[in-house]
């Protein structure tokens, strides 16, 4: 057993979170602790017992200070408990004090932590039982004496914890936000911006994103020459037999007189929030620090002029050290660019000559900031690995030319709405191809805008790739935008897209005039198989939206398409028109959006073929919301089936199945393993609309639709039917630029195609009126 006491040698553990080991291991060192060793995820050392006393008051990224009681093999519980058994535990604590047992396994003999921590506490409990007749009680909630357990193949490392509560609880911390940043985290991003570079020289401190206000008052420690936990009510080793209160009342006093000392000379430390609510909890904090006489913090959005506070006025450039938000989900991140792109542009604008600091585990958020980093170091924010980003703030840097300028957001110089609107952009920061998308968007949405008010339409295309430099389909779905990035061919600087997609997310709000929350982005790749059709991210949220009257489901997030193919308004128009008394086929379905329409022209029956069970289920909810489908009698109506439809289409012939309506339009290429056989529809255009035609009635007719480029239809299918073109038609106005679709009408008898023509052209004529 170690002979543990105030002049012998100790051996200690220093324990931290990964990424800040070496920082962990300087402390010490600065701390005059003897022979701190670097290991992964700590700091070992040895020493008298002061030297982990001072280690406890005086470190700022130590999580726990442990120290080794015994180290032994083990092959089995039953070792364990034996070799606990023989510590003398009297000498460490009494019956009368409350006991917590942690104990981590890893690939050990005893490898289930939980049962690993029971046989500990068997050990020790027997011992004080046969010794007094009485046991210490088990308390999970502060409790007086905190034993480690750490097995590792067959070895055990027994320590007492001598910090109690982790190190991280300063005692200054009164409330926090959703996602507080720890204090030890916030202590080591603060050591690797050299934070005491600048504070030894008077330079002035900034957190524009402060929140609760951890890295402010962290700062203020460290420039104060504060002890973090000299505002702790308690500490483990104050507990244990063995604790020499002398000692430690020393050493408080001289961390005591070095804060008394140090607060004469803090330099100016400053920060601010949007959130008005944060900003109260992070005064409450400071003040429970004891430095309300020495941070400001005021309201201020560091999306949108941004400025130092009134003190920094007259100060030299200093220190910016802030923890963004960053989301771990698709949705988040794309949101959160528009907040790093803006907040970039206030560094660049309004700190020149400053050194810049963020943490984030998103590097597409850090690239939006549109600065290139000096320094980079990984951290650990919990469990998220996440990269702390140094910058050198330098308005040299806004002077590019040519093609590679930095193509400044309008958002910069056009802070509202109205001024979008009303004025035509041309500040100097802002890129001629920007300032050309930019007034392309806005002429767009002022003439689309009028045509669907007039029409009664919520949901259109605004822009799609008008510019070439700004290759993106933007599409309105009421107070939604959808902003679809086409994949840049490999001649195109990756560093350059990425800055004009920021450019796109950054205005797009304001002048399509919406909340920047509500604009969604997604990169359009070219797809394969049903590549289109699979999850991009896994939100599940719907939005409803309305066309001519009805209601339809939308997700903007988890797919590439949303749900409702917005070129298709005025094919989705014409079954409508065309399907009063008659059944309805919908094959492909989707989410059964032209069946909506089918039932809404009141169609005798509609039948819905998809073969994904998820699709099908979005179908009868688009139903269901506009009234057509919920009860028995709509059930009979209205069916569902999941099924390839090219087998499906076989057995419908051998039943001899017949349909007045059928509409199709197929994937462009789907190799589903749910398929008997892959579609190409170039390939198989012909096999297919000859079994539609199949199903067909006399008296019927097919609308067939599809987005395969350089489509050419097979001449053999005028021999079997009468066919006409009627693609200009069922193009609308929002996509009249760059139509999305190609579509053909299919009858047994040559007046039913021109009907369907004449209805068509009859609608779009009254909408006119």
């Amino acid at each position: 057993m170690n002979n543990v006491g105030s002049t012998s040698t100790n051996y200690f553990f220093a324990t931290c979170s990964k990424g800040v080991e070496d920082l962990l291991q300087q402390e010490l060192e600065s701390l005059a602790i003897p022979q701190p060793m670097l290991h992964k995820g700590g700091v070992s050392f040895s020493g008298e017992l002061q030297h982990a006393y001072r280690a406890c008051l005086w470190s700022r990224t130590a999580s726990r200070i442990l120290l080794q009681l015994k180290t032994f093999e083990i092959g089995s519980d039953d070792d364990l408990y034996n070799e606990i058994i023989t510590i003398d535990w009297s000498a460490h604590f009494s019956e009368n004090n409350t006991l917590a047992i942690d104990c981590f396994s890893s690939h050990s003999a005893v490898t289930n932590s939980h049962y690993a921590t029971l046989r500990v506490k068997d050990a020790i409990v027997d011992q004080f039982m046969q010794q007094t007749n009485q046991r210490p009680s088990i308390s999970k909630d502060r409790p007086d004496i905190r034993i480690n357990v750490y097995l590792s193949d067959q070895q055990c490392l027994l320590y007492l914890d001598l910090s109690g509560e982790a190190l991280h609880k300063r005692g200054y911390r009164q409330q926090a936000g959703e996602a507080p940043l720890r204090e030890t985290l916030a202590a080591a991003m603060l050591y690797r911006a050299r934070w005491q570079s600048f504070y030894e020289e008077g330079l002035p401190f900034y957190d524009p994103m402060c929140g609760s206000g951890t890295l402010l008052v962290e700062a203020a420690m460290m420039a104060a020459h504060m002890a973090p936990g000299l505002l702790r009510e308690r500490f483990g080793f104050e507990h244990w037999k063995r604790f020499q209160p002398l000692q430690w009342q020393e050493i408080r006093e001289d961390a005591e007189n070095k804060r008394q000392a140090g607060m004469l000379s803090l330099p100016v430390i400053c920060g601010s929030d949007i959130n008005e609510k944060l900003l109260g909890l992070c005064r409450q904090n400071i003040k429970a620090a004891g430095f309300s006489s020495h941070i400001k913090v005021y309201v201020q959005d560091a999306t949108q002029n941004l400025k130092p506070c009134t003190e920094c006025e007259d100060a030299k450039p200093g220190l910016i050290v802030t923890n963004p938000p960053y989301g771990k989900r698709i949705g988040q991140i794309q949101q959160l660019r528009t907040l790093y792109h803006r907040f970039g542009i206030q560094l660049k604008s309004h700190f020149n000559g400053w050194t810049a600091a963020i943490i984030t585990s998103e590097q597409e958020l850090a690239k939006s900031l549109g600065l290139r980093a000096f320094r980079k170091n990984t951290l650990f924010n919990g469990a998220i690995r996440s990269v702390f980003y140094q910058y050198h703030i330098n308005a040299e840097l806004k002077q590019t030319s040519g093609d590679n300028a930095r193509a400044e957001p309008a958002s910069e110089f056009l802070p509202d709405t109205a001024r979008l609107k009303d004025k035509t952009i041309t500040d100097s920061h802002v890129s001629e191809h920007a300032l050309m998308f930019i007034n392309r968007l806005k002429k767009n949405y002022k003439h689309l805008g009028k045509w669907a008010r007039k029409n009664n339409i919520s949901c259109y295309r605004v822009y799609d790739a008008d510019i070439p430099q700004y290759a993106v389909a933007i599409d309105k779905y009421e107070d939604w935008i959808l902003v679809q990035e086409y994949q840049a061919p490999k001649t195109v600087d990756k560093n350059r897209a990425f800055q004009r997609i920021n450019d796109v997310i950054d205005v797009v709000a304001d002048i399509l005039e919406t909340k920047q929350e509500n604009v969604v982005l997604k990169v359009r790749k070219k797809q394969q198989g049903i590549s289109q059709y699979q999850k991009q991210d896994q939100t599940r949220q719907k939005i409803t939206v309305s066309e001519n009257g009805l209601k339809f489901l939308v997700n903007v997030y988890d797919y590439i398409d949303t749900g409702l193919f917005l070129d298709h308004r005025l094919t989705r128009q014409l079954i409508r028109q065309l399907a009063n008394g008659r059944s309805f086929l919908n094959l492909f379905a989707y989410t059964g959006s032209v069946t909506v329409y089918a039932a809404a022209g009141g169609a005798s029956t509609t039948t819905t073929v998809d073969m994904s069970n998820t699709y099908l289920q979005w179908a009868q909810d688009n139903l269901t919301i506009n009234g057509y489908y919920g009860n028995i009698y709509s059930q009979q109506r209205h069916r569902f089936i999941r099924e390839d439809c090219l087998l499906w289409i076989e057995q419908a012939i051998k039943e001899k199945q017949k349909y007045q309506l059928i509409f199709v339009d197929p994937p462009t290429f789907s190799n589903s393993k749910k398929m008997s056989t892959s579609l190409d529809i170039r390939r198989d255009h012909a096999a297919l609309l000859s079994g539609c035609l199949a199903l067909l009635a006399d008296d019927g007719q097919i609308i067939f639709s599809t987005n395969a480029r350089k489509f050419e239809l097979d001449s053999t299918i005028s021999e079997i039917c009468y066919i006409k073109e009627i693609t200009a038609k069922t193009t609308t106005e929002d996509f009249r630029r760059k139509p999305q679709h190609r579509c053909w009408c299919l009858a047994k008898q040559e007046s039913l195609v021109n009907i369907g023509l004449e209805s068509l052209v009859v609608s779009q004529k009254t909408k006119d009126k």
